[in-house]
Order: C-alpha cells, then structure tokens, then sequence
C-alpha cells in the first residue's frame, strides 16, 4: 500500500468510525495511473452491504462534469461546435428569445434559464420531454452569454438534449458509447440507472441539519425557483434511479476520476480530447456574481473553475463539479491529478471533501 493510499484510508475509516460518515469513495489518478482506490463504510444500513470500489452513488451535479465530457467529446469528433446556436439543434428553445443561445452559454451557466416554474413535482423531473417543453419554452432571466447563475437542475436537460438532438442517440447511449464504454467504466458511469444494476446503489441519507444549507430564504428568493428539492429519500426511489437527470449523476469514484484523468491526458491508452480542448473546456469562459446565489463564481465549459479550495482564484488550474451533500470530482492541471469522492450522507458543506482533498493534495506535493 502507498503512502497517499494509506493516508487516505486512514482518513476515511476514521470519518466512518466517528459516526460524520455512513460510506464513502476516494479514488486518485495521477499522471494517468491510480494512485488511490479506497473505500470505508455501509452503502445500504438496511442490510449492512459494505461500500466497495464497484458501489454507485447517485451524486448529484458531479453528473454535470459526466454531461459536460460527452459534450466534449462529440466536439472533438465535429458533431458539434461549442458556439452552435442551441435553436439549430432544438428549434423550440428559442422561444422567447433565446434565440442567440449557444452551446458555450449552455455549459457555462450563462444561458439564462436556471428557473422552473412553481409547483413542480419529482414526477415532472423524471418525464424527459416534459421537462424540455417547460424549458424551451421559458422566458430567460437574462440575455443569453450575459451573466451567470447556477442552473442547478434546467443545466442537466439543456445540456442533456443538446445531446441527445446532436448524437441523435439516447442520452444514456451516448454517455456509454463516447465515454463510459473507452474508459472500461460502462458499469459505474450512469444518468438512468438500468433497473438490473439499481441493486448495486448505495442508498443515500439526509445528514442532520441538510434542511438548513441555505438557511431561512426570503418568499423571492431566486434559490426557491430553481425547482423541486430533490432529497435522499427521492435519489433513493427506482422512478428517479431510472430517470435521465442529467444535473445529477450515478458514478463510483474511480469511474469519475478516471473520466477526468482521461480529460487530463492518456489513460490505458484512451484520451477524450485533445490537448488543445483542454486548455479550453478547463479556462474560464464565464465569471462574475452568480445571479442566484450572490457570490462570484467562474465557469469553463461545464466545469467550475477554481471553486473546490477556500482560495479559488489562486486555483484556476483545477475544474470539476462538487453535488449537492458534499460529494466531489475535479482535475488539477498543474499536478496532472484528479480527485474524486462520493459519499451517501448529504451534508450542508463539503468539510469531508476538503479534508481529504487537502491529504491527497500535500501527499502529491510531497511525493
């Protein structure tokens, strides 16, 4: 066992046997290699079924990196363009003006759409074709390419269906095909989960004091448009496993940090794009003060940039996406590393993720 493995399972067992964490991923790759795979704790309390490398994990917008890579992956192969209008693909969304929408304002949360109507139920999240109607059909908060605000769930069907119009494949399909199946992950990179494989899931919990993540929101609140609270008890229901949610994602940790190493350069043999996309895909293409949470926030196309570390703008080499309760992936382009931990009990902050993030990060810098 190396250090860095050593150091990190360490960490994580005793997260476990403190009762912080129910079950958790780490997995590292470094340079193209595993440099970590190590696991702590139960995926289903029910049964007591102990977490393995091969467990899924619903978790959340880590699935946005996954979308975004397929994205990238058929603009490396000339099946789209990142400043293709969205209209030349989807006619429909560009009602109401959207029509100057491209891909590039779709991945960079600057497309204008991040609210969904009231009353929305998860029900309505699982129909895929409701979801886009309701969508394409939206007035915009703002001019397309113009400001920026997290689309915490209308992100996973704009993107979703820009793929789905452009492969003209079942999204899931195209997920497989273009980067799960190269990879050897077709078994733990997944938007709906085959109901065959929903039995290997690990099944999530609310942590005490989840409900409080925001704290009490004013009635306007732009947070409360966002649409329906999505809670572990729902993550675990089978309608909602076999739904394409594409804010969302099933990963293991392995099968996301390998994805991003892949993104960083070869792996077994296999790299997803081009030295020359990565350097755009992983450079800001949008930053200012989110629209709907009021802080400053950078976007690549699709990834957040700089955002994991306290010290985001001295960071601007790492990109990824951390999901709601605090699960996480990114790739650091200056240590050529990628990280990525997934966990079952949401927590309000990503105390868990830093924490073992920081050992992995001074274990690199000391190796």
């Amino acid at each position: 066992m190396t250090d860095i493995q050593q150091q990190v399972q360490q960490a994580i067992d005793r997260l476990v046997e403190s009762g912080a964490e129910r079950g958790l991923q780490v997995a590292v790759y470094r340079n193209g290699e595993q440099i970590v795979d190590a696991v702590a704790g139960i995926a289903d309390p029910a049964t007591g079924r102990p977490v393995t490398s091969e467990t899924p994990f619903f978790s959340y917008s880590i699935g946005k990196g996954v979308a975004a890579t397929v994205v990238h992956v058929l603009a490396e192969r000339g099946v789209l363009d990142y400043d293709t209008r969205i209209v030349e693909l989807w006619p429909e969304f560009g009602a109401h003006g959207k029509e100057s929408a491209t891909v590039r304002h779709a991945l960079s949360q600057s497309v204008g759409v991040p609210g969904l109507p009231t009353g929305l139920t998860v029900e309505d999240l699982c129909d895929w074709e409701k979801m886009c109607a309701i969508i394409a059909d939206s007035e915009p908060w703002w001019e397309p390419g113009t400001k920026i605000g997290y689309h915490a769930v209308t992100w996973g069907y704009i993107v979703g269906e820009i793929i789905r119009r452009a492969s003209r494949k079942p999204i899931s399909q195209a997920l497989r095909e273009e980067v799960a199946s190269p990879l050897g992950v077709a078994d733990e990179l997944f938007f709906a989960v085959p109901a065959s494989e929903q039995g290997r899931m690990a099944q999530l919990e609310d942590a005490s004091g989840s409900e409080e993540m925001f704290g009490e929101l004013p009635p306007d609140s732009p947070i409360l448009k966002l649409g329906p609270d999505l809670t572990a008890e729902h993550a675990n229901r089978a309608d909602v496993r076999s739904a394409n949610i594409l804010a969302g994602g099933t990963v293991t940790a392995r099968a996301v940090a390998r994805m991003y190493a892949a993104l960083l350069g070869e792996v077994d043999g296999v790299r997803l794009t081009s030295p020359e996309r990565l350097r755009e895909v992983s450079t800001v293409a949008m930053s200012g003060t989110d629209e709907i949470f009021g802080f400053p926030t950078s976007w690549g196309l699709g990834y957040s940039i700089g955002q994991f570390m306290s010290n985001a703008h001295e960071t601007q080499h790492v990109f990824g996406v951390g999901g709601l309760g605090a699960s996480h992936a990114y790739a650091d382009t200056k240590t050529r590393t990628t990280f990525a931990l997934t966990k079952n009990r949401l927590a309000p902050s990503f105390d868990t993720a830093e924490q073992v993030a920081g050992i992995v990060a001074k274990a690199v810098a000391d190796g």
